[in-house]
């Protein structure tokens, strides 16, 4: 249950970045960004296990952003094409 929380607040911090990073105007607003950020979290932490990246908060932190940032554009790129 800790991991979960955990998560979910990196999630929370990643997609709040992650909206740094990218400005502009996303349908659904600061709450599908921040459950973008969650989801990026998850993937992100679940490709950095993969691959042998891992430590502290701050390597976490980037991976879940990086991870949300990704999530946000292809959230974007397919919210464009749908319009």
């Amino acid at each position: 249950m800790g991991d979960i929380l955990y998560w979910i607040i990196i999630g929370l911090v990643a997609g709040i970045l992650g909206k740094m990073i990218m400005p502009g105007r996303d349908p659904g607003g600061i709450i599908v960004t921040i459950l973008l950020g969650i989801a990026g979290a998850v993937v992100g932490g679940f490709l950095a296990g993969l691959l042998g990246i891992g430590g502290g908060f701050i390597v976490t932190l980037i991976v879940a952003t990086l991870g949300a940032v990704l999530l946000l554009w292809l959230y974007r790129m397919f919210r464009a094409r749908s319009v």
